[in-house]
């Protein structure tokens, strides 16, 4: 009878710990099981910019145009030096899917042009980052390191113009007296022009998804004038710059803006189209 009884206790025990197994496995899953599924979430990725390459640089300049920039080109006599003229020099870099640029530089009789042009692809490391997004903060650093002038009108409604490079009207004039208006008629200061309104330096809304021109006139003493425009754009995860500088060889002799903008806007315009294409 006790045997009976000892038996009768192991079987009760049994079925106690297989109740207890059944009933952990009708609520669907064990902890790890949940702890699986919250880990395999996907978190959403940000859109990848639209270009994965970029153009080679030497090669998307036409010759058409680089005449165009670069008068003096034409003027080179020997044919294998003016093959080399046209070709450029490519900007050293070691990955040319990320950034890629080329320079050319021509002397002629009348001024020394330079002309470079440089292309970036951004990519964003950051997976909720797109890399648009990536290329227009890189591309807002720029605006700000060109230190683009407040936009001001060509004439107030007065018709007095104002400023062109966005500093506060100055305050009203003092007459000068007797011995200062003495001392002008003796030594006059040379007059100040200043750039119409349409050529000012200034953000661009016909070029990419958006772009600036920035114009500066160099005084450097004893040599003439140097002028420097860039134009920079972007599009899409790509930021094109275009820095075009014209020295002429007389001093006294300012390189012309309008023509030089006109110039580099048209670049610019053609390197836009064939990103696009």
């Amino acid at each position: 009878m006790q045997r009976k009884a000892y038996v009768s206790g192991v079987a009760a025990l049994l079925a106690v710990l297989l109740a207890g197994c059944t009933g952990g496995s009708d609520d669907g899953g064990t902890p790890d099981d949940s702890k699986q599924g919250q880990a395999g979430t996907a978190t959403p990725t940000a859109e990848p910019g639209r270009y994965d390459t970029l153009p080679q640089a030497c090669g998307a300049v036409s010759r058409s145009t680089l005449d165009s920039l670069l008068p003096g080109i034409r003027e080179i006599a020997d044919e294998t030096q003016r093959e080399t003229a046209y070709e450029g020099e490519a900007t050293l870099t070691y990955d040319t899917d990320r950034k890629a640029g080329c320079r050319w530089k021509v002397q002629s009789t009348d001024a020394t042009d330079h002309l470079s042009v440089d292309f970036e692809r951004v990519v964003s490391y950051d997976n909720a980052v797109s890399d648009d997004s990536q290329a227009e903060e890189l591309f807002a650093e720029k605006v700000t390191a060109a230190d683009l002038p407040v936009p001001a009108a060509s004439e107030t409604s007065s018709g007095t113009a104002s400023p062109a490079t966005g500093a506060a009207p100055s305050a009203t004039p003092v007459a000068p007296s007797p011995s200062s208006a003495s001392s002008a008629s003796t030594s006059p200061s040379p007059s100040v022009s200043t750039a119409p309104a349409n050529l000012q330096p200034r953000l661009l809304d016909d070029l990419g998804d958006e772009a600036f021109v920035d114009d500066v006139l160099t005084d450097s003493g004893s040599t003439a004038e140097q002028r420097t425009v860039t134009v920079a754009f972007r599009t899409s995860n790509v930021v094109v710059t275009i820095q075009y500088e014209e020295q002429p060889a007389t001093t006294g002799t300012t390189p012309d803006s309008k023509e030089m903008q006109d110039r580099a806007r048209k670049l610019a315009a053609q390197l836009a189209d064939s990103l696009a294409g």
